[in-house]
């Protein structure tokens, strides 16, 4: 039995000051505010949050940042250089270089982490002897790094899409299939869960699965609660392709297949019709805005703010990891609609406290995360309130003027993993130096 004594935290009402969190083995066993501390807690000070949720991560995509910034180009030209890298990973390069980014995540607050996972196999796309191999470093690298993860196992089975069709796999993207939908569901059923660890699915994109096999998915995960996620609609080409070819968009598609559903998280949801917005409204689907990638790709700006007001949830990821800071990520989503909209204050704070935490929870598979409360996950993030950032900020607020810098301290499970600033891995910043060298060649 552990008790963490906070300065402020974040309760479910609101920010309550001196709060005794009462931890019993990966549960918050009570909570109790206007306690004073006792010798025996554990204090953190500031305000201490839920659990922060990064809804979509492409671990391998962090070896880009600082390379790819520069000079003119759009998202296909960035995806070339990506696949650049993909050609280096191996398991044990894979797993090095993700423990480092997903301890880069813990150190910025992020306690649970979607891992949207498509490199699958080896050149050419023979499997390894254990056809998982790669799974099972992103499993590990979560496991040593201290991060709750939700494994998104990725169908991926044609290169693009164009008006004509689907288009062969090229040399890279044979790494990424499995051949068929039976094939990849066979290779995800072996796939455990454990304390830490939920294993889900994935449908890359309509560009990368034909209409028949979006079908055999739904079939094939009919009845699941398991967290189905999908891209869609990044692109405003992958748009015209689809509807050219099927007379329908990509959203009308996945509704159409089935696969618009509560526990379907639609990844991006750029560049959608009025009818798009209706139908993921209807369907009472996640959808993740990525606002730091969105922007950097020049991605465009989706509709958040009609999407919440449709019926969907709308959760945060950091996708390529060209920055990897949850306050940013909440920043964005919020400043992406003033600068659309032309108001402040489109999404509330407990909309945006929510989109981060209990709704991201809830988008993989983890409907008891994200919430301090009784019998709830015991994951816990502490940010400074007295640093040059955050100085005189309203505790309540702390989510709009943070950064990633001001998180002194995270438990995940009951585990501490961030103490004081320093992950229990040691030089955060040295990982990441080794691991990226690797798998840059």
């Amino acid at each position: 039995m552990t008790t963490y004594w906070c300065e402020h935290a974040v309760l479910p009402g609101g920010v309550r000051p001196a709060v005794r969190v009462r931890v019993d083995g990966d549960r918050v066993a009570s909570v109790t505010p206007d306690a004073p501390a006792g010798t025996s807690d554990v204090v953190l000070r500031g305000v201490v949050l839920p659990g922060l949720a990064n809804a979509h991560s492409h671990a391998f995509h962090r070896a880009l940042r600082g390379r790819t910034h520069a000079g003119r180009g759009s998202f296909w030209t960035w995806r070339e250089q990506m696949y650049a890298v993909a050609r280096h990973l191996d398991p044990d390069r894979y797993l090095a270089l993700a423990r480092a980014v997903f301890a880069e995540m813990a150190l910025a607050g992020y306690t649970a982490v979607g891992e949207f996972h498509y490199v699958h196999h080896g050149p050419g796309g023979r499997p390894y002897a254990d056809p998982n191999a790669m799974g099972e470093a992103v499993v590990e690298a979560a496991r040593e790094a201290g991060l709750r993860l939700t494994l998104l196992d990725t169908l991926y089975l044609r290169g693009g899409l164009t008006a004509a069709g689907h288009t062969p796999l090229d040399e890279v993207q044979e790494r990424f299939s499995d051949g068929s939908v039976a094939a990849w569901a066979d290779r995800v059923a072996s796939l455990a869960e454990g304390p830490t660890l939920r294993a889900g699915a994935a449908v890359h994109s309509v560009r990368a699965v034909p209409r028949a096999d979006l079908e055999a998915v739904a079939a094939a995960t009919a009845g699941s609660d398991r967290p189905l996620h999908v891209h869609l609609s990044e692109q405003p080409a992958e748009n015209a392709a689809c509807v050219a070819l099927h007379d329908r968009t990509p959203t009308a598609l996945l509704d159409d297949a089935g696969l618009l559903r509560p526990t379907t998280t639609a990844v991006h949801a750029t560049h959608l019709t009025d009818d798009d917005v209706v139908r993921l409204g209807a369907a009472g689907v996640s959808v993740a805005f990525c606002p730091t990638t969105e922007r950097d790709l020049a991605d465009g700006i989706g509709p958040a703010r009609r999407l919440a007001d449709a019926g969907a949830r709308v959760v945060l990821g950091s996708d390529q990891h060209a920055v990897v800071d949850p306050f940013e990520e909440v920043r964005g989503l919020e400043m992406h609609e003033r600068l659309t909209s032309l108001e402040r204050g489109r999404f509330t704070t407990d909309e945006l406290q929510a989109a981060a935490t209990a709704d991201g929870y809830r988008s993989l598979g983890w409907p008891e995360g994200g919430v301090l409360a009784e019998g709830r996950l015991a994951d816990l993030v502490a940010v400074r309130l007295d640093s040059p950032r955050t100085a005189g900020s309203d505790p309540e607020q702390v989510l709009l003027s943070a950064t990633a810098a001001d998180v002194t301290d995270v438990v995940v499970g009951g585990a501490p993993v961030v103490i004081g600033g320093r992950h229990r891995l040691g030089d955060v910043g040295q990982l990441l130096v080794d691991s990226i060298t690797e798998v840059r060649g």
